[in-house]
């Protein structure tokens, strides 16, 4: 990893052009004189003549792309101020009315983790609660087709002197998705920072307004997005979804370490065991264990001290229900009652989140 100095920030930021101008910020005397590099770890400022300067977001989100180009490794901090020496104007809280943040996440691709956000926020909303779904997966976003939303147009509207997006509601819960943004039958071809930074819209410049819960679909793994989320928010607590197959199950495990790691320090709320058995529609009392038995989850919950919050069966209803956009639990089915148990769990794990730890703030980059 090659290291990082001050004429490498220079040249970097030669190349983000102000607008209409022709010149670069560097000529244009806009870089402050505080450049700050610690290891990998890079901080400066950019200076406006107004606080009001319309290219202000765009240009700090350039700024921040130039050096990731650069250094990919590099963390990043772009500050800004007034070259009058008046403080930039305060940014707003990030989701002021939500309650908890909830990711819904899973070590590896292919266990069903949308399938189980999507029902859970459905669920939840079916108790009567206020609730948003954030799909986070910036490759692969499901959620609009599994809510019938596929082509939706997003909107904005002014509040408070700030024009925000307009989520979509659907069965009674708010939605947005990175799949709303680009072509459902493209590729998400996307450096990090480009895909962070939309993420970080659909989280900071949305009116979400009041939610009791606030799920976030996130992509499967470990990733850059992962760090993203929980710098920009501070995240109530975290499902772990996995299937009773040990490849899905080692993943898991990294999932879970990934969140208890010192310096992210997100409560794990319990563990989804999905499509733990195989369940004809027609005979919901037989149970085949395609995948494996309960042991190994059963393992994975006792070494890392949480609740299975619920084994869902897998039923061929479920995959339809996905498709034709409308959650199964929905329908009166047992299915539906097995979400809406998991709804009861999340519901009771979160309260004893709430009432044994403070809350969780979010990750600081130095």
């Amino acid at each position: 990893m090659d290291p990082l100095y001050p004429a490498l920030i220079t040249e970097a930021l030669k190349t983000v052009r102000y607008p209409g101008s022709g010149k670069n910020i560097v000529e244009l005397d806009m870089l402050a004189d505080d450049i700050r590099i610690d290891g990998q770890n890079v901080s400066f400022t950019i200076v406006f003549d107004k606080a009001t300067d319309p290219f202000r977001a765009s240009l700090l989100k350039a700024a921040e792309a130039a050096i990731k180009i650069q250094a990919p490794h590099a963390n990043v901090v772009v500050n800004h101020a007034v070259r009058n020496g008046a403080p930039a104007p305060k940014k707003a809280p990030v989701l002021p009315g939500v309650k908890n943040i909830i990711a819904v996440s899973s070590g590896k691709g292919g266990v069903g983790k949308s399938t189980v956000a999507a029902n859970l926020a459905v669920a939840l909303a079916a108790e009567g609660y206020k609730v948003g779904l954030l799909d986070a997966d910036i490759f692969g976003p499901s959620i609009p087709k599994m809510f019938g939303l596929e082509g939706s147009q997003l909107f904005m509207h002014n509040v408070d002197g700030r024009d925000l997006i307009i989520p979509a509601v659907q069965y009674g819960v708010k939605i947005l998705s990175i799949g709303f943004l680009i072509d459902p039958d493209s590729a998400a071809v996307w450096r990090g920072a480009m895909a962070s930074n939309a993420l970080r819209q659909l989280i900071e410049q949305a009116d979400w307004g009041e939610l009791d819960y606030f799920l976030i679909d996130m992509p499967p793994g470990t990733s850059d997005i992962h760090l993203t989320l929980v710098q920009t928010v501070g995240i109530t607590g975290s499902i772990v979804v996995t299937t009773p197959q040990r490849v899905a199950i080692a993943d898991a495990r990294k999932g879970i370490a990934m969140f208890r790691d010192d310096k992210i320090n997100v409560p794990v709320l319990g563990i989804v065991d999905n499509m733990a058995w195989f369940t004809p529609e027609a005979h919901p009392e037989e149970k085949y264990y395609l995948f494996g038995n309960d042991e190994d989850v059963d393992a994975l919950a006792r070494d890392y001290s949480v609740p299975i919050l619920a084994r869902l069966p897998l039923v061929a209803g479920i995959g339809e229900h996905n498709d034709n956009g409308r959650p199964i639990t929905l329908e009166p089915t047992a299915t539906s009652q097995a979400f809406l148990h998991l709804a009861h769990e999340v519901i009771d794990a979160v309260d004893r989140r709430n009432n044994n730890l403070p809350p969780t703030e979010k990750v600081q980059v130095h």
